[in-house]
């Protein structure tokens, strides 16, 4: 599952971390994702998680929204 982040000191990227891939830092514009880069020496002080949505402009995969079910009658 793939967790997104702001950062205080990287206000024009977004900051990712997958369990596979690790950290990782990509532009905050169209088809950001593609630019991915490995980071190191974040400050977890200046790491926010937000919703993995707002990165969908930047080509982010958001997962598929959970199925709400209804008992029957």
């Amino acid at each position: 599952m793939i967790k997104l982040y702001t950062s205080m000191e990287h206000p024009k990227q977004w900051i990712a971390y997958t369990p596979d891939a690790g950290w990782l830092a990509f532009p905050n514009s169209e088809n950001g994702w593609e630019q991915r880069k490995p980071v190191r020496g974040l400050d977890p002080i200046h790491l926010r998680q937000v919703p993995l949505r707002l990165a969908a402009g930047a080509g982010l995969a958001t997962p598929p929204e959970r199925p709400v079910f209804r008992q029957a009658a």
